[in-house]
């Protein structure tokens, strides 16, 4: 099962840079085609728009994966251990239906715009809506895992889940 975990994130890193590639080279050439022939791709505007969206999108399933997002942990970590367990079980569980709501918006706009067609390009507006179902469905499995590992870890291990990236600012 690690392994193919393990490769969904690889797959996510990959797909992170071909959109990261994809937006330099359709807005860098974007830019030299105005600026020397006074004309431009419209197509390019509308992709790396959609790229935009995909690349920060699978980056924040990746950040929640790692457990690297922005975070302040001061009041958790003045907590004795079961009000710190308890803080961290009410957080995953609010995540969760957020989590659930990106998901059932998602769903309806994808099925909503699946006729719909990008003005530029003339692809599915679909795929630009269809991003957010990726998200919950990846994000709502990392929180049920994390939500279990919360559950089931000794009291003495809670810490790796407050703060497990140390900034280096004191």
């Amino acid at each position: 099962m690690s392994r193919i975990v393990h490769a969904y994130f690889t797959l996510l890193k990959a797909v992170i840079v071909i959109c990261l590639v994809a937006m330099v080279v359709m807005v860098f050439s974007n830019v030299v085609m105005r600026f020397i022939f006074n004309s431009g791709i419209p197509v390019s505007e509308e992709l790396s728009r959609w790229c935009f969206v995909w690349l920060t999108f699978l980056g924040a399933i990746l950040v929640l994966h790692d457990r690297s997002h922005l975070g302040v942990d001061v009041v958790l970590q003045a907590l004795p251990s079961a009000a710190r367990r308890a803080c961290l079980i009410v957080a995953n569980l609010l995540m969760l239906y957020a989590t659930w709501l990106i998901l059932v918006g998602s769903i309806e706009q994808t099925s909503l715009n699946m006729g719909a067609s990008a003005p530029a390009s003339g692809l599915s507006q679909a795929w630009f809506f269809g991003v957010g179902v990726v998200f919950a469905a990846s994000t709502g499995l990392i929180l049920v895992y994390q939500l279990y590992q919360v559950c089931t870890a000794p009291a003495a291990e809670l810490d790796k889940f407050i703060s497990p990236h140390e900034s280096g600012a004191e």
